[in-house]
């Protein structure tokens, strides 16, 4: 690929909706229907006669909508602008119709973001869309559902079939029986548990190299009643450095049906509590936002979720993949969930699907060039965040261009805590709306740096006044 991971990104950011003149697919086949899978139907709407998504768990939902299938579902999740816009992009006035049905849209006056229990300036573009990922992802599937070429068969997939080195179908285990469902092209959408990587190695052809990053983190999210329709703060984050004394990071967000969602997340062997007297204590140590939460009436019971390693499956790196095949979503990458990028990646590998079948003068072809545009993506989430877990980690000395990466990175996030236009750029990095390599433009790097230096010489002249008036 020839131009810019950046350039690349900021065209696949995009919020046009392409042209496409008529389906070229007859069929296409989405395993899984959760956020991936459901926003790779709704672009392959547009390129097949027909839409199939299989999803096993569709009408097995526990508390709050929670499925077998997505053990993560209860935490706290958020929508990323850069998310955001693109389920815009495939579904017009989807914010809207979340807020008419109990989601909390907030501004940035609604928000605080804290940083070793200082509270960070407030940049203008924290502009987000509140509400639990089951509504979301509920939303989402209505609105999917509601295309005319889609339909949900609430099965599961136990393998594919091919024909001349592509795909020609999908195996379903029935009551008694195995039946193929004909496809010309599939996407794995199965989440981080996919089982594409075995079935392609079981039937000869290359499975993708697995690069993993531990990261033990826990987790334990409660709910709380809300008595304001619009809270004074909507969404309110507190994250701590690797060496700070306090070791819980937190998020709150005000969600539809009147509730508050609290969390609180720790790495190692320092799990959150799980039961509410314990819960309540520590948000005390949490900034003051967090503790006025936890105050209002407890909902239910406090739901608790661990990930051992982030995830990454390198279908990019394959030499030799079945064609009409392609993998999007937590299948491909899943990351730490601290980050929140799990649903805005998802949407913008819809995006990456888009511009791969509009330009693809054989979509049932070997997708190398989705994987391509799809790793600029999963480069530019992954390499956010798991850098500071390698940090976190690390027992030796980084070799030097990984030094040097960090001491630029460290200089941004300084200056985000107090600088609003530094602040706003790394935002857009964050919100998942630029690719981090906008984060090295001489620009931000040089207002980075003077605005550190500005802030070290206050705090310079803030110790030489309070030891002058230290009587001796």
């Amino acid at each position: 690929m020839s131009e810019s991971p950046a350039k690349v990104f900021a065209r696949l950011s995009t919020v046009d909706r392409p042209d496409v003149a008529s389906p070229r697919l007859r069929r296409a086949v989405v395993l899984g229907g959760s956020v991936a899978g459901l926003l790779a139907a709704r672009v392959l709407a547009d390129h097949a006669d027909e839409v199939v998504v299989l999803e096993r768990d569709e009408g097995v939902h526990g508390i709050d909508g929670e499925r077998r299938g997505v053990p993560q579902s209860l935490q706290v999740h958020a929508l990323l602008p850069g998310g955001r816009a693109q389920i815009e992009r495939w579904f017009p006035g989807f914010g809207r119709e979340a807020v008419e049905q109990g989601a909390v849209a907030s501004a940035a006056h609604q928000s605080e973001q804290w940083i070793d229990d200082v509270r960070a300036v407030s940049a203008p573009n924290v502009v987000l869309l509140n509400g639990s990922r089951t509504f979301i992802e509920a939303l989402l599937r209505r609105r999917t559902l509601a295309l005319p070429n889609v339909r949900l068969l609430p099965t599961a997939a136990t393998g594919l079939t091919f024909h001349d080195a592509r795909v020609s179908g999908v195996r379903l285990s029935a009551a008694d029986e195995e039946s193929v469902v004909p496809a010309e092209f599939v996407v794995d959408a199965m989440g981080r548990s996919s089982r594409l990587a075995a079935w392609l190695e079981r039937d000869g052809w290359e499975p993708p190299p697995l690069q993993r990053m531990q990261i033990d983190v826990n987790y334990s999210t409660a709910y709380f009643a809300r008595s304001q329709n619009e809270p004074p703060v909507a969404v309110a984050t507190s994250r701590v450095s690797p060496d700070y004394p306090k070791k819980t990071h937190a998020a709150l967000t005000a969600v539809e049906n009147g509730r508050w969602m609290l969390l609180q997340m720790t790495y190692g062997e320092d799990r959150p509590p799980q039961d509410w007297d314990g819960f309540v204590a520590r948000c005390a140590d949490l900034p003051p936002v967090f503790a006025d939460v936890a105050h209002n009436q407890p909902i239910g019971e406090v739901h608790a979720f661990r990930l051992a390693e982030a995830r990454r499956r390198r279908y990019d790196r394959l030499n030799r993949l079945p064609g009409g095949l392609v993998s999007v979503g937590d299948a491909v990458a899943s990351f730490n969930p601290i980050y929140g990028q799990g649903m805005s990646s998802a949407a913008l590998h819809a995006s990456c699907l888009s511009e791969y079948l509009c330009g693809a003068s054989d979509a049932t072809g070997v997708a190398t060039r989705f994987f391509e545009l799809q790793k600029v993506v999963v480069d530019a989430a992954w390499d956010l965040s798991t850098q500071s877990d390698a940090q976190r980690l690390e027992t030796g000395r980084p070799p030097l261009p990984t030094r040097l990466q960090r001491a630029l990175v460290d200089q941004v996030l300084a200056a985000a805590v107090v600088d609003i236009p530094v602040a706003t750029a790394f935002n857009e990095v964050a919100f998942m709306n630029a690719h981090p390599s906008t984060l090295a433009a001489p620009s931000v790097v040089l207002r980075s740096v003077a605005s550190n230096v500005r802030t070290r010489a206050r705090a310079a002249r803030g110790r030489l006044t309070s030891e002058a008036g230290t009587p001796g």
